[in-house]
């Protein structure tokens, strides 16, 4: 038997094994007609703290975050897991009280309670919506795909395509690739609801995690467990102002890309909002914070740090490289199972998350308040599916997979952001002078930190500072548009611990 049918045998065993072991837990739950919103995307209120922390880790942690951070090839992005961290904590003690004491199905559920407006959690619904959709699902399945092709030494098969007066290869083995992630992960969706991506989360993460840390393993093996010869600034944690993450940006920008990622987006939010209680949603956040410090920033730089030794400057191909290297074939087809299913389950998160935001703040508010949500959701999961596989040809053409996600979606995290800080720290703010300043955050940033605008990085400023620049822009235009224009004076009131609902919305 050749190496390459038990490494497909394996992962096929594994991957059938996992689906088979979903099927078992989810089986005859989730059913209730009674509220079908409820037990589609936040499966009934039925997460164990387990099953939160496993969700939350391996929606987060797939192969944009291995392939990508890995194909930097230094030490310098474990800074994106240590501090968020800190978002994590702030996500268990300051956003989820708060979610549960209004019963949110989506974050930007309270919004609308906050700013008494439907529409302001509408706009920030469809801006949430357009970044799973145009953004992380494309990325998803893209990086999915060049690592399934770098693992099981898949040929390339390029042709060439033009469009207008650019020109550019594609990789048709990749397509196929990601065409399979897409079909698979949309079923997903569309058939099991939150539930059933939680649990496959979970089980497919403790094999992840533990064959990501015996990949770690094997790569300091290859090199004598030696880092002579690696340039130092590959090795540093502290960054210099070229580097991808300078050591002053954690002084601005990083902490508030943190509380944001962690705090406000629905895609991570709503697996802790699915526990039954406050009590286990807290106890899945912070064991999602655990694997974040103690696994996490190992797995997604040394095999990039281990490459460069080996290979040189081979970017986002490092982690694929490395692993189909080292690993034995038997292992090999496990690891490849696991990471099919985090690129399976993020997808399939994204797709649920943004969907879900969709029917609740959208089609609800403006269409038909009690839908068939199974049939809505499987309509706005295929149309996404559609929009992400014809968006991997623009992926494929990126240098690096994660500094573009980060660059992108700053577009709009610091402008929704400050549209939650300005309803959780003030009354008597206007949402039409928040939606303002998002439409100015999102211009604003655009112009600072893309290359084709005139204003690109004023002063050399690094793009994380640029956030900060953009978060503290919007959040002033609001308040002088709600005092100029409305005639308000914002009245700062923290939405505590204490206020109950009815204060809050007063």
């Amino acid at each position: 038997m050749s190496d390459n049918t038990i490494q497909i045998g394996v992962f096929l065993f594994v991957t059938i094994l996992i689906a088979f072991l979903t099927y078992l837990h989810c089986r005859g739950k989730g059913h209730s007609q009674a509220n079908q919103t409820k037990e589609y995307f936040l499966a009934g209120g039925g997460l164990a703290w387990y099953f939160v922390a496993g969700s939350i880790t391996l929606t987060n942690l797939s192969t944009d975050q291995l392939v990508g951070m890995n194909g930097n090839q230094m030490a310098l992005l474990a800074l994106w897991e240590f501090s968020a961290v800190v978002g994590l904590i702030v996500l268990a003690k300051v956003f989820l009280p708060i979610y549960y004491r209004f019963n949110c199905t989506t974050t930007t559920e309270l919004l609308e309670l906050r700013y008494h407006n439907k529409h302001i959690r509408a706009v920030i619904s469809m801006l949430f919506f357009l970044g799973s959709a145009l953004i992380f699902c494309p990325a998803v399945i893209y990086s999915g795909a060049l690592f399934m092709q770098k693992m099981f030494n898949i040929d390339t098969q390029f042709v060439n395509i033009s469009i207008g007066s650019s020109a550019f290869a594609i990789d048709l083995m990749i397509i196929y690739i990601a065409l399979i992630f897409g079909i698979i992960g949309a079923l997903y969706a569309i058939f099991g609801g939150l539930r059933a991506v939680a649990v496959s989360d979970t089980y497919s993460g403790v094999i992840l995690l533990v064959m990501a840390l015996v990949v770690v393993f094997l790569a300091l093996q290859a090199v004598d467990f030696s880092f002579e010869g690696i340039p130092a600034e590959r090795l540093t944690l502290i960054g210099d102002d070229d580097s991808p993450i300078p050591w002053h940006t954690l002084l601005t920008g990083m902490i508030f890309i943190q509380m944001f990622y962690w705090g406000t987006n629905q895609v991570i939010t709503q697996r802790a909002m699915a526990a039954p209680n406050i009590k286990e949603a807290q106890k899945g956040v912070f064991a999602a914070a655990g694997i974040r410090i103690l696994i996490v920033p190992a797995i997604i730089v040394i095999p990039g740090i281990v490459s460069y030794k080996l290979y040189g400057d081979i970017g986002d191909a490092a982690y694929g490289t490395i692993v189909g290297d080292l690993l034995p074939t038997y292992l090999s087809g496990v690891f490849a199972a696991a990471m099919a299913a985090a690129v399976l389950t993020t997808f399939n998160s994204n797709l649920n998350s943004a969907t879900a935001l969709y029917v609740c703040d959208v089609h609800q508010a403006y269409f038909n308040k009690k839908p068939n949500v199974p049939k809505l959701s499987g309509f706005v999961t295929a149309l996404m599916t559609i929009v992400a596989l014809i968006l991997v040809v623009v992926y494929a053409q990126a240098e690096s997979i994660i500094n573009l996600i980060q660059q992108l979606y700053g577009l709009l995290s610091m402008p929704i952001l400050s549209v939650f800080i300005l309803g959780l720290a003030f009354k008597n703010v206007h949402a039409t002078a928040g939606l303002f300043s998002v439409i100015f955050g999102v211009i604003l940033y655009f112009l600072l930190s893309f290359e084709v605008s005139p204003f690109h990085a004023p002063f050399g400023l690094h793009y994380i500072h640029l956030m900060f620049i953009t978060l503290i822009s919007c959040v002033t235009l609001a308040l002088l548009l709600n005092w100029i224009l409305y005639g308000q004076a914002p009245k700062f009131e923290w939405v505590g611990e204490n206020n109950n609902a009815e204060s809050a919305k007063a």
